[in-house]
């Protein structure tokens, strides 16, 4: 599948839009460490000579977007006046470019606040690749010729553990049977878990009313936040794990509450309780402590899920190798978009670690069951003990929001990545000049942002 015809597609516009959702108000996403998140995102619109468009976005959580959103501002030259078409005959020659311009670069080199933004600017571009192609994003990857998809990767630095031509045997080994796959997800689904029992801003009624509701849509894998008070904590998975019951499965999340002992202690004691894995116990970066923490409850039978945070391919290469995950968590805005992503695939199945998307941000959902997708369809060819997160808010601000019946994520059907909000949304909840926002900040629900805090001129 060559680069689409350059006709028309010459790259004249940039466009991006602070866009935040009052989600602390409802104590929705709050967990040990974001105590009142506010689910936001960056969100980026490419608009080409002939009116194709591309809409890509990375998850925030409020306060911060604004840093985010400039970033990608200054970014800008790298696309207006291109041509997409060149972009994805070389995309990983973009993609180095765009990550390693030798002024930004000092600010985070392929993490932090750039990374977070060249996600945005590069998922909009897979967008408009797909939309191009009249195909969804994750039809358009397991289309692709492997030397094709190869292409796109960025292979510096991780070629120690898989190398292009590595990744193309590996790819085409796969082959056989993909067509079956392929219609077997069209059929199915992709399984999936649920976290929206286990906010730490829920009441224990609403606690118990959510477990009986997904319980009811067919739900066997429940995730509870921990971390902030250890009798709390064992008080709240007794409970979800009585209403579940055992045949059914619990996970618990720190989100990197812990130091490595403390994580090591704190598991022991809610091991009675079963969770089958621990997810972010300690610092995000901290791969050794990771490996130490995953020896110690391997007698548990408690594995370590992590990757969420991860900055980069070459971050996830050491907790790849070092035995520091057993689940891992990519998260489809906090690297570099699509292309680093498929790195980490890569990766991942030739260690033979198991792959579990972090979902549930803004539009985190919609865009990790498109490299799911790819994944049994290309890469891992397995569900076993593999899942994707859901969590049931925002998907109704999309065009093409997921959708998820008796616990599986159904196939995304339209082109592209998912990712295009509803003009509405957009009118609604820009900050602050969405009506939603003018009509918080007025009533004192919200305060009055500083000048400065502005990212929508």
């Amino acid at each position: 599948m060559p680069a689409p015809n350059r006709d028309g597609l010459k790259i004249v516009d940039v466009d991006v839009k602070d866009v935040r959702f009052p989600t602390s108000l409802g104590g929705h996403g709050s967990d040990a460490v974001h105590t009142d998140p506010d689910y936001s995102c960056a969100y980026v619109i490419i608009t080409t000579e002939s009116g194709k468009r591309g809409y890509g976005l990375t998850f925030t959580c409020g306060r911060g977007t604004e840093i985010i959103v400039f970033t990608i501002r200054s970014f800008k030259r790298f696309l207006l006046g291109k041509n997409a078409s060149d972009i994805f005959a070389d995309f990983a020659g973009f993609w180095r470019a765009i990550t390693n311009e030798s002024q930004m670069r000092w600010i985070g080199p392929e993490k932090g606040v750039t990374h977070l933004a060249v996600a945005a600017i590069v998922n909009s571009l897979w967008d408009l690749w797909a939309r191009i192609e009249n195909k969804p994003l994750w039809r358009l990857l397991s289309d692709m010729d492997p030397v094709e998809l190869v292409s796109t990767i960025d292979f510096r630095y991780i070629t120690d553990v898989i190398t292009p031509e590595d990744a193309v045997e590996l790819l085409r080994s796969k082959q056989a049977g993909k067509e079956e796959r392929i219609e077997f997800l069209l059929e199915n689904g992709y399984p999936c878990y649920t976290t929206q029992v286990g906010w730490l801003g829920y009441s224990d009624e609403l606690v118990e009313e959510l477990c009986d509701k997904y319980l009811k849509l067919g739900f066997t894998y429940f995730k509870v936040k921990v971390g902030r008070n250890f009798e709390d904590d064992y008080r709240r998975c007794s409970a979800v794990r009585r209403y579940i019951g055992d045949e059914n499965v619990l996970m618990v999340d720190a989100n990197q509450a812990w130091s490595v002992g403390q994580a090591i202690e704190w598991m022991k004691k809610l091991a009675p309780l079963k969770p089958m894995w621990i997810e972010e116990p300690t610092s995000p970066d901290d791969v050794l402590g990771h490996a130490t923490i995953s020896e110690a409850l391997k007698p548990y039978g408690i594995g370590v899920a992590t990757g969420e945070m991860c900055a980069n391919r070459v971050l996830f290469k050491q907790f790849l190798q070092s035995g520091g995950m057993q689940y891992c968590q990519i998260d489809a805005a906090r690297i570099g978009g699509v292309n680093e992503i498929l790195a980490v695939y890569l990766m991942a199945e030739k260690l033979k670690v198991k792959l579990c998307p972090h979902a549930g941000g803004v539009g985190l959902c919609e865009m990790v069951q498109h490299l799911q997708f790819w994944d049994y369809a290309s890469v891992s060819c397995t569900m076993e003990d593999r899942l994707i997160e859901y969590i049931d808010q925002q998907h109704e601000h999309f065009i093409d929001p997921c959708v998820v019946e008796n616990a599986k994520y159904l196939a995304p059907q339209l082109p592209g990545y998912s990712t295009q909000f509803l003009q509405e949304t957009l009118e609604k909840y820009t900050y602050p000049r969405g009506t939603e926002w003018e009509k918080m900040i007025k009533e004192g629900i919200f305060p009055q942002p500083d000048e400065t805090e502005w990212a929508n001129p």
